[in-house]
């Protein structure tokens, strides 16, 4: 059996390119995540390639002697899959399969991918099925004899299956029905959220992959699946909370990543309308990645383009546990100290100097660790906003402190 899952795993090679606006640090992050990205979608990378060039060759991506080298490596090691990090135009995916004569997928196609494989309910299926429809459509006159050629693994999976898709009228018809069918499924969720009354709705936020829904676990007493791979929830999950004796909604919505196909945001529109509602917001990050802060920023650029980077939010640094950090001894390429270097205390007076003890707290989430002082910071976030609504209940929800005298 152990055999035949080897055998099911697709070798595959990732590409990318260091510009003056990507140095090559910031390039190897990059292909770290990509290379988490092929993993969770089923693949196995080999071996990564990388060029510097001012901008990406507009026919290859990459310039004509490293697309040989390229062509060498995959050829000698019987590769099948190459996935570069950026978006690739439709010109670009066509003259690349060509000349590598393989499957050739970007990061786009890759996260579209991961997300057929996640898709669990009737609606996430929709949205996805959408966002692959619209990234195909301009694609449809290079890929499809090559797709036939490849059937099943990453990449191929929905709408690329079918040979009827191959017909751009059709998968026009397709696109337009797919959002009737949203359409219609947004207004019953819009009912249903209307119909959880006044309630204080928080929405846990963040990156891929920061233990959001082992929190929504914890805190929420629910069972939402939680695996350590990217989107491993799409659909949003809301359960009813109560700290204390004060109640509210606790919503766990699909969490964010750097390059996030435009084709998802606007499929997953009704999903994120649960950030969009929330009255507050809880940005879970992981603070043990070493580029935890772009991620913040990644986050933030997300809820800015929703319209949501104005809501009150709590800042919660997660994987406490997990925290590293690098001395000077450990690296002796670095004479100078550096934000890698910091400790967790260090980086608990920096974010909490910055936004206050009331918005940020460090947690463990898998172990509870300052577990009673993260249910506090919620309690008094939701309570500010419960007795700003309902001024005549005040007297109902006590200092939180004054409640655990009360006991």
């Amino acid at each position: 059996m152990l055999e035949k899952q080897s055998l099911d795993i697709e070798k595959t090679v990732v590409v990318g390119i260091i510009t003056q606006n990507q140095p090559e640090d910031k390039l190897n992050e990059y292909l770290d995540e990509l290379e988490f990205l092929t993993v969770t979608a089923g693949g196995n990378v080999v071996k990564r390639f990388s060029q510097k060039m001012e901008k990406p060759n507009p026919k290859t991506f990459v310039g004509t002697g490293k697309m040989e080298e390229i062509r060498g490596y995959i050829i000698e090691h019987k590769v099948g899959t190459v996935i570069f990090d950026d978006e690739l135009s439709p010109s670009q995916q066509k003259n690349i399969s060509k000349i590598l004569n393989c499957k050739v997928l970007d990061r786009t196609n890759l996260i579209l991918d991961i997300f057929a494989q996640r898709a669990e309910t009737s609606y996430a299926r929709t949205q996805v099925e959408l966002a692959q429809c619209q990234y195909l459509l301009p694609r449809l006159s290079g890929m499809w004899t090559h797709l036939e050629r490849q059937k099943g693994g990453i990449g191929m999976r929905g709408p690329g299956e079918t040979e009827i898709e191959t017909d751009r009228r059709i998968v026009r018809d397709r696109i337009s029905l797919l959002k009737e069918k949203i359409k219609v499924i947004d207004k019953q969720m819009s009912v249903q959220r209307s119909n959880r009354g006044a309630m204080v709705r928080v929405a846990l936020v963040g990156y891929t992959n920061v233990g959001k829904s082992t929190l929504m676990n914890a805190i929420g007493k629910s069972d939402v699946f939680v695996e350590n791979k990217l989107f491993a929830t799409l659909d949003t999950t809301v359960r009813k909370v109560v700290i204390k004796n004060l109640p509210f909604l606790l919503s766990d919505t699909v969490g964010f990543i750097r390059k996030l196909p435009t084709q998802l945001v606007e499929s997953f529109k009704s999903t994120l309308d649960e950030v969009r509602e929330a009255d507050l917001l809880l940005h879970i990050v992981d603070i043990s990645h070493p580029e935890f802060e772009d991620h913040i920023e990644s986050v933030n650029n997300i809820l800015r383009d929703i319209k949501s980077d104005d809501k009150p939010t709590v800042m919660v640094f997660n994987k406490i546990d997990a925290f590293r950090h690098l001395t000077i001894d450990e690296d002796d390429l670095v004479t100078e100290k550096t934000k890698r270097h910091y400790t967790l205390e260090e980086w608990q007076a920096t974010w909490m100097n910055d936004l206050g003890d009331k918005n940020a707290i460090f947690i463990s989430a898998t172990n509870k660790q300052n577990f009673e002082q993260f249910r506090e910071t919620v309690y008094e976030a939701v309570r500010k906003i419960h007795t700003a609504r309902f001024p005549y209940n005040n007297f109902l929800y006590p200092d939180y402190k004054d409640a655990e005298d009360n006991e």
